[in-house]
């Protein structure tokens, strides 16, 4: 198996894709709304309840970019099951509608050898199919375990933990059944759902979705920094470093910098980082 280097820089052809009301209500119940305070979060979970206008959560834009848009470039082959999600940075640009359509182009960023594996980034392009403005812009990097080995470095992203205490602290409850509701989203990986699946990759049971933590904290955020407003979620960047299972409680560390800037790291159970180098960018 080898990886297609010639790939960097190749784009899928544009997609359209298209959602609707029902489709972002349930991707909220699957990062978590409505569990902790259901009258609060009315807004991403119903779409007739007196006093709120439907609205979507903002990270819902990594789903329009990364899953139901399906076209990917050849970046040649290799053995899936050693392909890990490393790294996610979402940028939307205003609020989402709540039913629409968008056109989505992929791009092969790079392909970087890390040593023991290759890192692939790809960034993916929403834009309105009327107008062209862009809408959501989301760049995965996805390590492949086993591709290292052909000397191609890429660059180094700067992140500093402050050295102090988090300004806040923010703590919820992974639901058991989480996982097999965010499946329902898009993302039918059976590592999800699966014991027997999960058991083979080396699990003891299946582990919940790395972009369903995302968007848990980014809803977490969103809540505590932008008091429920998408409109003024900008971006969120990530590094998954560990995983989560359905039931694990999951706290947020927030330090804030100033200028609508966050950084964070998220810890399952008060202590093991699970998503580490995180960005959070909003307007005041």
């Amino acid at each position: 198996m080898a990886l297609n280097l010639e790939s960097v820089g190749s784009s899928t052809a544009p997609q359209l894709v298209s959602w609707d009301s029902r489709d972002v209500m349930l991707y909220a119940l699957g990062v978590g709304a409505g569990q902790a305070d259901p009258a609060r979060e009315l807004s991403f979970t119903t779409e007739n309840s007196e006093g709120h206008t439907q609205r979507v959560l903002p990270s819902y834009g990594a789903i329009i970019t990364d899953f139901l848009a399906t076209e990917w470039v050849d970046v040649g082959e290799f053995n899936e099951e050693m392909l890990v999600h490393a790294e996610q940075r979402l940028e939307v640009f205003g609020e989402l509608p709540v039913a629409g359509q968008a056109e989505v182009v992929t791009t092969v960023d790079g392909i970087y050898d890390k040593g023991s594996g290759a890192l692939v980034v790809t960034t993916a392009i929403a834009r309105d199919p009327h107008t062209g403005a862009e809408m959501v812009r989301s760049t995965a990097s996805q390590f492949i375990r086993g591709e290292g080995g052909f000397g191609v470095t890429g660059p180094k992203a700067s992140w500093e933990r402050p050295e102090r205490d988090p300004d806040c602290r923010i703590t919820v409850g992974v639901r058991e059944d989480q996982a097999l509701i965010y499946r329902l989203s898009g993302d039918r990986n059976p590592l999800h759902s699966d014991p027997a699946y999960a058991a083979l990759a080396g699990f003891p049971r299946p582990i919940l979705h790395g972009m369903c933590s995302y968007g848990i904290t980014a809803r977490l955020l969103l809540n505590a920094y932008c008091d429920g407003d998408p409109g003024r979620f900008r971006s969120l960047d990530a590094r998954f470093s560990a995983p989560v299972y359905p039931g694990d409680e999951l706290t947020v560390e927030v330090w804030a910098l100033g200028d609508g800037e966050l950084r964070f790291v998220v810890r399952r159970g008060g202590g093991e980082v699970v998503l580490d180098r995180g960005r959070f960018g909003f307007t005041g």
